[in-house]
């Protein structure tokens, strides 16, 4: 009979059948545990090698050293669990919750026990990255919506670092009674207050109508910044506003970026609601509609510090292929050469510009100075010479490039501008062109139209790299190490030779900003002007075949690639034969300048000073860079020294080169017309004259030899004379 005596259990239900399970609930809590799961479980190694807990070990560290955050890789997730990666993609909002509750309980396991005075856990914040492929700005439409989105652009404009509430305290204004710890979703949604507070008190009035108010002490805050991504400009279509987008970022997320950094971001591309116009209209159209930003949870820099575009993305295989091309004993020509290969000429203005594009060394000296390693050109000449097209072009294959021209930019938007916040009504800086050029080269066009006042914006730019602002309450520095190549026509449209200095219209002072000065003038010259021709027309007629690169050119993705693989990987510095030489030289130059000035009893307006001793370094600097060699050579110095006498010397030798060494007065004018009605009287059309016979007789006659020579290059450039015979006989076409 065993058993008899036990009571059978009987009981009733009062509440009528079981507690609803919460289906959602339990969904949550199964997968707050997977996500437990892959934080506690995933590894990386294998188990010979011996492997290491990848999150676990993440977390420890950083719970240690009081950073609260953890980096998860979508990849790792999804090759832990399929589904997990799908949920954080489809519904970011409230998986991402669920993996930080997650990551809260792990580093509660893993830290244990904590030192006494920090028992209390802290949350901790999970970002997200992934080698998915980004996005464009302009690709998000409204099925994007709270999915998660990678999208890459350029900062522009950054808020100071906010407060947001996460949970508030709010209580009752006529009953005091406290409603504490109401989560506040995450984002820029706000948080809308009851309207009625709910507690009956016998023999106490109703309370009226919103009657909470906030407690701000009882509150829990976080960080929190808003910045502005505009979208990459070379991803903008041709002729189209770039587009801009509003993105949030909180706590560890805050002050990881800087206005003018290029990000990819990984975010929950959300709405809030649109700001209340002040003037509300009759009917309320914008019910429905909400503003679109991105809540960021994760940022991925893509340059540190200055132009590394491509530095970072540099593959072994690639790098061995970019060091054989810089061993390459005919570097520099190969890269004179595959600058702009369709304009035709020109050598030497292309290899200044190469140097330009690698640039000199940086130099930090003891004392907390720094001397510049950007090279400043400046082109100047005659319409049709080829000087936007070469700027167009440097601008395509620099690692960052910024085009702009001199008649449409301001000095504000060249340098930097102080603008107001519409939402916040506070003050904050926007950088300019030089700003957002940082690490590479700004293009000027029409460098002459530009207003005298806004050219002198440039001028701290170009020689100290900063940018230093007092306005409107804000006085800051901002970094521009960018080199300036400058394009600008002379006074008179073309090159007038009889006007002499008076074509360049420039300053002293920012024409010794320039390393290097190239007066392009376009000669009249029968078989030069024959090739152009042909290669204008083959251009033309064979337009689709500069899809292969020529022999002996490397491809504008490689050169790229090469340019700034060279510039993050070599600072070179002259080696000391090379200095001494230099050093003779440069006394050399100055001193002739000087008897050149004597001579003609004006001062040059092309000055040479220090400045041009430090170019001529730099550009011996950029020669060695080329060949990835730590020391500048005699023969770079040789080279630099042979670019700068074409350029800027022959520029300041004006004397030679406009010719009119002081023949600007009236008489000299007249001079110069007898001369030359003489010369025509002297010798009829289709005759032959020896030079030296002519030169003589002129000479008797008591006329200076100078204005002979002068009066002769003038009709050669009208294509009045010629010479014949190895320059010894001139012979007269018109």
């Amino acid at each position: 009979m065993s058993g008899f005596d036990d009571p059978g259990i009987y009981y009733s239900d009062s509440f009528g059948g079981d507690a609803p399970v919460d289906e959602g609930q339990v969904r949550k809590s199964q997968l707050q545990k997977r996500f437990k799961e892959f934080l506690r479980q995933f590894r990386v190694g294998t188990d010979r090698t011996g492997f290491t807990f990848k999150y676990r070990d993440d977390l420890k560290r950083h719970y240690n050293l009081s950073q609260y955050w953890v980096e998860v890789e979508m990849e790792d997730l999804a090759s832990f669990d399929e589904d997990l990666a799908d949920y954080l993609y489809k519904q970011p909002a409230e998986h991402l919750q669920l993996l930080e509750e997650a990551a809260k309980e792990v580093a509660d396991e893993v830290t244990r026990p904590r030192p006494s005075g920090e028992e209390t856990l802290q949350d901790i914040q999970v970002m997200l990255r992934s080698d998915a492929n980004a996005a464009n700005i302009r690709s998000l439409k409204s099925d994007q919506m709270s999915h998660l989105v990678k999208i890459p652009g350029i900062v522009i404009a950054a808020t100071p670092v906010r407060a947001k509430a996460t949970r508030i305290a709010i209580q009752c204004r006529s009953c005091r009674n406290t409603i504490s710890n109401i989560a506040v979703r995450p984002g820029l949604e706000g948080y809308a207050l009851p309207r009625k507070c709910n507690t009956e008190q016998a023999g106490r009035p109703k309370c009226p109508l919103d009657p909470y108010f906030i407690m701000p002490d009882k509150c829990k805050c976080v960080d929190f910044q808003v910045l502005k991504l505009q979208e990459s400009p070379d991803a903008v279509p041709h002729g189209e506003m770039p587009r801009h987008l509003q993105l949030y970022c909180d706590r560890y997320l805050c002050d990881k970026v800087v206005p003018g950094n290029r990000v990819t971001i990984m975010g929950i591309y959300s709405i809030k609601k649109s700001a209340q116009s002040k003037n509300r209209t009759r009917d309320n159209v914008g019910v429905g509609i909400r503003s679109a930003y991105i809540r960021v949870v994760g940022i991925q820099v893509d340059m540190e510090g200055s132009g590394h575009s491509f530095a970072g993305s540099v593959t072994p295989q690639e790098e061995e292929e970019l060091r054989r091309l810089a061993a390459m004993p005919n570097i520099y020509e190969t890269i004179a050469k595959s600058i702009a290969p369709s304009i035709y000429g020109s050598t030497d203005i292309k290899k200044a510009i190469a140097c330009l594009l690698f640039g000199g060394s940086r130099k930090r000296l003891p004392d907390g100075l720094t001397r510049r390693g950007d090279i400043n050109l400046l082109m100047l000449g005659d319409p049709g010479t080829a000087k936007s097209q070469l700027l167009k072009f440097v601008e395509k294959c620099s690692p960052i490039g910024v085009y702009t021209s001199g008649k449409g930019s301001s000095a504000a938007g060249l340098t930097a501008s102080v603008i107001r916040d519409p939402s916040s009504r506070s003050l904050f800086m926007e950088g300019g062109a030089m700003v957002l050029a940082d690490g590479g080269v700004v293009c000027i066009d029409e460098f002459d139209k530009m207003r005298e006042d806004d050219r002198v914006a440039i001028h701290e730019a170009m020689e100290q790299q900063t940018i230093s602002i007092a306005k409107a309450g804000i006085t800051t520095t901002l970094n521009s190490r960018c080199s300036v190549l400058a394009a600008a026509n002379s006074v008179f449209g073309r090159w007038d030779e009889t006007k002499g200095e008076e074509n360049i219209d420039f300053m002293p002072t920012i024409l010794s900003r320039f390393d290097m000065i190239f007066i392009v003038k376009d000669e009249h010259n029968e078989e030069r002007d024959m090739t152009l021709a042909k290669h204008v027309m083959s251009l033309h007629v064979s337009a689709l075949t500069q899809t292969q690169a020529v022999e002996g050119e490397i491809e504008l993705n490689k050169l790229k690639k090469l340019i700034s693989f060279c510039r993050t990987k070599c600072g070179p510095r002259l080696s000391a034969a090379a200095a001494e030489k230099l050093k003779n030289r440069y006394i050399l130059m100055r001193s002739g300048t000087r008897q050149h000035e004597q001579e003609s009893d004006r001062r040059s307006s092309i000055p040479i000073t220090v400045r041009q001793l430090e170019a001529i370094i730099r550009i011996a600097e950029s020669l060695g860079k080329m060949k990835l060699q730590p020391f500048a050579t005699e023969a770079d110095v040789e080279e630099a020294l042979r670019l700068f006498q074409v350029s800027t010397l022959d520029a300041a030798m004006s004397g030679s080169l406009s010719g009119a060494e002081g023949f600007t007065t009236q008489e000299d004018q007249e001079m110069l017309s007898r001369i030359e009605k003489q010369l025509k009287r002297r010798f009829a059309i289709g005759s032959q004259v020896s030079e030296h016979s002519i030169v003589q007789d002129f000479m008797r006659q008591k006329y200076p030899e100078h204005a002979i020579y002068k009066v002769l290059q003038l009709m050669m450039r009208r294509g009045e004379i010629q010479h014949r015979m190895q320059r010894k006989v001139l012979y007269r076409i018109k």
